[in-house]
């Protein structure tokens, strides 16, 4: 290992040599902290909580529909291995185009799971549940021809029959039960529809309708079993949560959670209701805290909360998800949430989408850490990083570093430096000082910054191909694997020269173990 190659990339510490026998320094020692570097000590010893991986727990995908197709399960696939996620939600379960609904000539509903049942059956047989989006409605049900503007035109108009709508649910979930059994499918989520709140919805009035499509959900879902677990309002922006239940309590309905959604890049007048000076990487976690707050003002304070969309902001034509910007957003949205929600729910794993019609390149500023052509991108490397970090988090004030440990002892610390993409940023010298830790342990580092793990800047290298072959795509995934680094502290510290938006991945085991492999992190 070159040391003057590491050190410009990343790290100025006492370096592990290739079997090296006394794994003795290469570089002098540096006691004290670099001019100008931010100090921060990290304490293994210092109070701990559960870390459950709430943002890794579901992902968003495309239309139901689009489970089908062999590109959505590569992707899936892929992206499972690095994030492990137990959850996919997507809309549209009820499209006409997955044949659910139909009326023989005389008006009699004709019902037809056949697709239900590869969809779900596709989920399952990768390791992944349904987070069970109830929407939107099949032509033939519907009150009167209300389509939203999405390339697939989903139907977002009232049921013309309450009657024929709880039927229709009552029929899916004995179909599911039949199929999957009453255990495996008590372990699933069934969420009321989309964001009613917008032009997804089509009721009058707006919210009572909605309250009204609620009830007779939830009640058709649990006369078929107690144990289906079912909620909403699904709401975009945080909306209508206090009001919501209100009305499920006032009128004893069932729910047990509650799911709303919010963008970063959504407006804090949309979000909260006035103009304060909100940074768009903390308003996510704010948004969710403001939900807590109402569930608990409401006296229910034990329901689940899923955020089951959102993502860090795109800054419009800079396509800010497709750069290693998500990174580091993506470690601050973790340190903020923390302890806010039970899931969250990234829009989305894949870029094999089609809200605006079929994609026209890679790289296009879509939602998914893994873009059209089975392409990893940035995101796709962040992911993989922060799935290592532990279960359990030390408590550590830094506003830029995240402190774990895992079951097996092993320290995991997550450093990163967030610069927004509509701004210019400085290298930062990080000096992280551990206590309670032997002050030569042997560490390992992984990084994406402008260096590691950039596929975008792999992509842009070959010319940025509208249709890249699968020989580019295999070299530009090739960007995505980063190995890990080998290193010793250097009297208990570690200086990282962090480049703007830059995360790394900081591995010390305890004492007689290893500090992770030195593998990649798409496995």
């Amino acid at each position: 290992m070159n040391s003057s190659r590491l050190c410009s990339l990343v790290l100025c510490v006492v370096f592990v040599a290739p079997n090296a026998g006394d794994l003795r320094a290469q570089t002098p020692r540096t006691p004290g902290a670099p001019p100008g570097a931010e100090r921060v000590e990290v304490d293994a010893r210092a109070p701990a909580h559960p870390l459950p991986h709430f943002w890794e727990a579901m992902f968003g995908s495309g239309r139901a529909i689009l489970s089908l197709r062999e590109s959505y399960r590569n992707d899936l696939r892929a992206m499972k291995r690095v994030a492990d996620f137990g959850y996919v939600r997507f809309h549209a379960i009820l499209h006409d185009e997955v044949g659910v609904y139909d009326e023989d000539k005389h008006g009699n509903p004709v019902y037809n799971f056949s697709y239900v049942d590869q969809i779900y059956d596709g989920l399952l047989e990768n390791g992944v549940r349904p987070f069970v989006e109830l929407g939107f409605m099949p032509r033939k049900l519907a009150a009167r021809p209300s389509y939203h503007v999405f390339w697939y035109h989903p139907l977002v108009a009232p049921p013309k029959s309450w009657t024929a709508w709880d039927n229709l649910i009552r029929a899916l979930a004995e179909h599911l039960v039949a199929r999957y059994g009453i255990d495996e499918v008590s372990r699933w989520y069934f969420e009321v529809w989309n964001e009613p709140n917008i032009d997804f919805w089509t009721g009058i009035p707006k919210q009572s309708s909605y309250f009204d499509l609620y009830d007779h959900t939830a009640r058709a879902l649990k006369s078929v079993s107690a144990r289906i677990r079912v909620g909403g309002p699904a709401t975009a922006a945080a909306h209508w949560v206090p009001e919501f239940l209100a009305h499920a309590q006032k009128n004893h309905v069932a729910v047990d959670f509650v799911s709303s959604h919010g963008y970063a890049d959504d407006t804090v007048e949309d979000l909260f209701g006035s103009h304060e000076p909100i940074a768009m990487d903390d308003r996510v976690c704010r948004a969710i805290a403001k939900v807590r707050g109402e569930i608990a003002a409401a006296g229910a304070a034990g329901l689940p909360l899923m955020w089951t969309e959102w993502n860090v902001p795109s800054y419009d034509k800079l396509n800010a998800r497709d750069t290693i910007y998500v990174g580091a957003a993506l470690a601050n949205t973790i340190r903020e949430c923390d302890g806010l929600v039970d899931m969250m729910s990234f829009w989305t794993f894949s870029d094999v989408f089609e809200e605006n019609g079929p994609n026209r390149e890679p790289f296009n500023g879509g939602f998914a850490p893994i873009a059209m052509g089975g392409i990893r991108k940035p995101g796709y490397v962040a992911f993989g990083l922060l799935h290592r970090l532990g279960r359990e988090r030390l408590a550590n004030s830094a506003s830029d570093v995240l402190v774990t440990r895992r079951e097996d002892g092993t320290l995991v610390v997550a450093a990163w430096n967030l610069v927004d993409p509509d701004r210019q940023g400085a290298t930062k010298t990080l000096r992280l000082e551990f206590r309670g830790i032997a002050p030569d342990s042997v560490v390992s580092v992984r990084q994406l910054d402008d260096q590691h793990g950039n596929t975008l800047a792999a992509y842009r290298a070959l010319g940025s191909p509208r249709y890249p072959s699968r020989h580019e795509v295999e070299e530009i995934n090739r960007r995505a694997d980063v190995s890990a680094e080998g290193a010793r502290l250097d009297d208990g510290s570690l200086t990282l020269v962090l480049s703007p938006d830059a995360l790394a991945l900081i591995e010390i085991a305890p004492a007689g173990g290893a500090a992770g492999s030195a593998g990649s992190t798409s496995r």
